[in-house]
């Protein structure tokens, strides 16, 4: 058995807008976070002691980070080399220079000739010596359209025939990976892509440069013990035979990922019957916290009352709160800063809404069968600032359903067209609001 240590996404230098410096290092504590994380992965595999290290891609937001994040990545990497415990570094998107024309990143290493590092910045087929055994690893780095296809290439070509002939060529091109493969020696394909089946998070939109998506069908090999795969920053099972397997990121990147768990896998290798276990990873918290004040008579109390300081604590928060224009002299914006200091930052997200803002009436729901008038009469109903106008309004509804050329009008269509002279009935009494956002 050879136990490997799962991880990728790091994206070490992200997020730094969520924090803040620390005066003590001079640094900002999203970094020192990203860091600390980093070295908790570290930190089991050499307690484990785990025999390979396999990083998925994404080290850092681009491929030319600064010196002070490219040493706090090396200094936790070379913990490994000094316990002897060989890493595989795959090259992902955000490591690649000018989508892949340039170089990456990662490729220091290599140059360098760190010991037991190996970089996978091409598919190809790795056999590595660990201290239990012999394991082939194939890297897969991230491939844009332009590594598989030449311009002539694609020329005439629909969306779909473009990606049908993409992957034929990255099949034709992985097969002959795997004939070359010693069947006696464990194998894991190591791979920086997007699958077929995949659920999404933040990397849909950190994504850099025009990638495809692999089906599943063509890592799902027998030939394969581990599928280890890097990109998506949501731990995910893609299969379980053999294990495709996503570890997610290490770090929550921004809101999108608040509620994700972030850790690695560890991976207990054997020919024909790996098992693997998600090992989650104590990250700060991201907490958004949304209120509305619209129909609140007392919106500053009942705004401080959602901010409660345990929630709050040593948290990344976002505060968005919904209220009236009248009611922005009741907010008291110094007490609601002091009230969000327990977080570790915080931003925050006033939002005025619509004095026609409202919720559809069950009644008026979609797939209802009500008659229009009647659905007109229940709107009434419950609209009192147009009391005095509807009866005038019901008399120009029973017109319109009257005319013929107009008796395929829907009932929501209806409603829209009376409720659109709305405001010209009430323009000479006040002007109408519309919905805004504070910034």
């Amino acid at each position: 058995m050879i136990k490997i240590l799962h991880l990728s996404d790091i994206h070490m230098g992200s997020g730094f807008v969520h924090g803040r410096v620390n005066p003590e290092t001079g640094l900002n504590s999203r970094l020192e976070d990203f860091v600390a994380t980093l070295g908790r992965c570290i930190d089991r595999a050499l307690v484990e002691p785990v025999d390979l290290v396999l990083f998925g891609g994404d080290a850092f937001p681009d491929a030319t980070p600064p010196p002070i994040v490219q040493e706090a990545f090396a200094k936790q990497f070379q913990r490994l080399v000094a316990a002897q415990i060989p890493a595989v570094l795959l090259v992902g998107n955000h490591d690649q220079h000018a989508q892949g024309q340039g170089g990456a990143s990662l490729s220091i290493y290599r140059t360098l000739a760190v010991p037991g590092f190996v970089v996978g910045d091409r598919l190809e087929t790795h056999c590595i010596e660990t201290r239990n055994g012999l394991v082939q690893v194939i890297t897969l780095p991230w491939l844009t359209r332009s590594t598989l296809l030449t311009r002539p290439d694609a020329e005439g070509l629909s969306l779909g025939e473009v990606s049908l002939l993409l992957i034929n060529r990255l099949r034709v091109a992985l097969e002959g990976e795997i004939r070359r493969l010693d069947p006696d020696i464990p194998t894991v394909l190591l791979a920086h892509l997007m699958a077929d089946n995949a659920r999404f998070g933040a990397e849909r939109f950190l994504a850099v440069g025009k990638g495809f998506t692999v089906p599943l069908g063509l890592l799902a090999r027998d030939c394969f013990d581990y599928v280890a795969l890097g990109h998506v920053h949501r731990h995910q099972v893609l299969c379980e035979q053999p294990p495709i397997v996503y570890p997610g990121s290490i770090e929550r990147v921004d809101f999108s990922e608040e509620k994700e768990d972030k850790g690695f896998v560890l991976v207990a290798l054997e020919k024909g019957q790996t098992t693997f276990e998600f090992c989650p990873v104590p990250v700060r918290a991201f907490r958004t916290i949304e209120v509305n004040l619209s129909a609140s008579d007392t919106p500053q109390a009942d705004l401080l009352q959602a901010l409660k300081p345990e929630v709050l604590q040593d948290a990344v928060v976002r505060l968005v709160y919904h209220l009236r224009s009248e009611q922005l002299d009741y907010i008291d914006t110094v007490a609601i800063h002091q009230a969000l200091s327990p977080a570790h930052s915080y931003t925050i997200h006033p939002e005025l809404v619509s004095q026609f803002s409202r919720a559809r009436l069950p009644e008026l729901g979609v797939g209802s069968n009500i008659d229009p008038l009647d659905a007109l009469k229940a709107y009434l109903v419950n609209r009192e600032d147009l009391q005095e106008i509807s009866v005038e309004m019901l008399d120009v509804a029973q017109s319109l359903l009257a005319e013929e050329e107009h008796a395929w009008l829907s009932q929501a269509e209806l409603v829209f067209e009376l409720d659109a002279i709305v405001p010209f009935k009430q323009e000479a009494e006040q002007p109408q609001e519309t919905q805004l956002r504070l910034l």
